[in-house]
């Protein structure tokens, strides 16, 4: 026999029945407890008190008369009925007793009823929804009676306002997209051919290159409602919330159909799940069962989509990526050189911008850079413009922001000795001039002595003349010769070495091992695998996977590669000894100096005869 449940109360029913009780415990219950007893007596013996000299105080009312002994510290109370009687005023002065008379107010039955009723439930109905809130918001959001209630945002179409055309630099992932949208318009062209839309796509790329500005061009596209949810939203301190919630947003998304689901940072819910002996998270671990199975459960020809982002796609649990879940993957990856052109015209087209701005050359100065740090790039020029008191931004505007983003702002008030800067001048015209000298190394396009805030007191600036894919084996010892060159330029000119070479250590470091455990640049290890990336998107930290005898030989080769590039880049600086000396003092005269003024002077140009700008 089939169990028949009975329905759950309303809250209201609650309050009501809660609030009946507290005024019942008023009534009868409270003042038998708490209040003074008062014993009723006949109008006779309350005569025969008074004329006995017992009584204290007496209150005459309409229809009784109260009156308080005299008998112990506090008395007693005691209650009559009133009489006739016109002696009575009387017989209490000649007792020297204390009387008055109440005269009660006329009160309105209305207003009694919502003095007595109505302000008493309105005021514990406030006081419920405080204490509700306070639950509320210890338990960091939400309602306190309705855990499994999704925190998912719902953005319609003229609450977005994002399309395609707000999104550059990823052409390959907005046509990958492109279909989801066209499906979301016309589904009829899909099921006539028998075709099945995505239920789900992946974006995964690093941290700024626009996966949730993507999801939401999506959902601005297809003019359909958008549900946003990070994935760390899922997983509360109760066990069994986070599968409520996915149930529950799952629910309404299939009410709302079409629509699209976006779940941001899925890997805080979607890691592998652990078997290892110290075991795994069960709450997470069921929060990722259950969004298995609703994706499983759902059908996609609805029209909803779920769109979800990662930048540790590799840490993602294979069941959540297998056809019938998670279809499609896009990669969003940093955007090319015409890409950051594109990107930094999308958010300068709000901005005042002077009419010989351009973008080519900034995008060709941030190399490696994301969506969001080219946009962090405008918004600081357009800061200096305002700073400098101009009404648009200028070319030196976004070149200074460049610097800004990659070493921080102009330490300017900085005091440095000038033994100090004439050392570091000297070590920054040791990396320009190495870099000029060899065959594969990028120009040089700024060199400067400014300390900047990230720590840096003084930086050379190469810029490649094209967008540069791959690299050669030339190409990497000639980076790592050139980072050795302001140590050697110490060397050559001071015979001492200063601790202002740390970076460069560790970046020619970082190149020579990757020549040898990655890149396969080596006779002695050939192309044999020594080393795993990990965290691709999240800084790309290696492990090596070789025992440690092999470990021990990769280290000697990695410190052979970096003893070959320091001593080439000795012999550059001895040979060309004297154009050290003139550029660096060209250069602590100016502080900054153009990549063109530098190859002038190493061209065989006088530096008197160049313009000082």
């Amino acid at each position: 026999m089939k169990e028949v449940k009975s329905p759950k109360k309303p809250l209201v029913f609650y309050y009501i029945v809660t609030i009946i009780l507290i005024l019942l415990l008023n009534s009868f219950i409270f003042p038998a407890i708490f209040g003074q007893s008062v014993k009723e007596v006949d109008y006779g013996s309350f005569l025969n008190m008074v004329e006995k000299g017992k009584v204290k105080e007496v209150e005459i009312e309409n229809n009784s008369i109260v009156f308080k002994s005299n008998e112990g510290e506090d008395g007693k109370l005691y209650k009559t009925g009133t009489i006739e009687d016109p002696k009575l005023v009387d017989r209490l002065y000649e007792a020297d007793v204390e009387f008055t008379r109440v005269i009660p107010r006329e009160t309105s039955p209305i207003l009694g009823f919502i003095l007595s009723w109505i302000l008493p439930l309105i005021i514990f109905i406030a006081i419920g929804q405080w204490f509700f809130k306070r639950m509320q918001n210890k338990m960091g959001g939400g309602n306190a009676l309705s855990f499994g209630k999704s925190n998912a945002k719902v953005f319609v179409e003229a609450q977005t306002g994002i399309t395609f055309e707000d999104v550059a630099g990823q052409d390959e992932a907005k046509e990958a997209l492109q279909e989801i949208v066209d499906y979301l318009h016309n589904p009829n062209k899909y099921k006539d051919i028998g075709a099945n839309i995505p239920k789900g796509a992946l974006l995964v790329g690093p941290p700024g290159t626009g996966k949730t500005l993507l999801a939401k061009a999506v959902a601005g596209e297809s003019k359909v409602p958008f549900f946003s949810i990070s994935g760390s939203e899922f997983v509360e301190m109760f066990v069994g919330m986070g599968a409520a919630r996915v149930r529950d947003l799952f629910k309404q998304a299939q009410e709302k159909a079409p629509c699209i689901v976006f779940i941001d940072e899925i890997d805080a819910i979607g890691k592998s799940r652990n078997s290892g002996p110290m075991g795994g998270n069960d709450e997470r671990e069921q929060t990722l069962n259950q969004l298995l199975t609703e994706m499983d459960g759902f059908d996609a020809d609805k029209g909803v989509v779920i769109l979800a982002a990662s930048n540790r796609p590799e840490t993602l649990d294979k069941a959540l990526l297998r056809p019938g879940r998670f279809d499609r993957r896009v990669p969003v990856e940093l955007p090319d050189l015409n890409g950051r052109e594109a990107i930094l015209r999308v958010h300068a087209k709000d901005v005042k911008l002077e009419d010989d701005i351009d973008f080519h050359v900034i995008a060709r100065a941030t190399s490696g850079a994301s969506g969001a740090d080219l946009a962090n790039i405008i918004n600081e020029a357009a800061l200096r413009a305002v700073r400098m008191g101009r009404t648009r931004v200028s070319q030196s505007d976004l070149e200074e922001s460049v610097e800004v983003v990659i070493a921080g702002y102009q330490r300017k008030n900085a005091v440095i000795s000038m033994k100090d800067k004439l050392t570091i001048a000297y070590h920054e015209i040791g990396h320009a001039l190495v870099a000029a000298k060899q065959n594969h190394s990028a120009p040089v396009h700024k060199i400067t002595i400014i300390p900047r805030t990230s720590g840096a007191l003084g930086y050379t600036m190469q810029v490649d003349e094209t967008e540069q894919i791959l690299m050669s084996k030339e190409q990497a010892l000639d980076k790592v010769t050139t980072y050795m060159g302001g140590r050697a330029a110490e060397e050559v000119i001071f015979q001492t070495i200063t601790s202002g070479a740390s970076n460069d250590i560790e970046q020619a470091t970082k190149i020579a091992r990757a020549m040898v455990t990655r890149f396969g640049m080596t006779e002695e290890f050939d192309m044999m695998a020594l080393e795993t990336v990990n965290n691709q998107y999240l800084g790309g930290d290696t492990s090596l996977i070789v025992s440690s005898e092999t470990a021990s030989r990769i280290d000697d080769v990695v410190l052979d590669i970096i003893k070959t590039c320091h001593q080439k880049a000795i012999q550059i600086l001895e040979e060309n000894k004297e154009q050290l000396h003139e550029l660096t003092k060209y250069l602590v005269e100016k502080e900054t100096i153009t990549g063109e003024e530098f190859m002038n002077i190493l061209n065989g140009k006088n530096a008197s005869e160049l313009t000082v700008k």
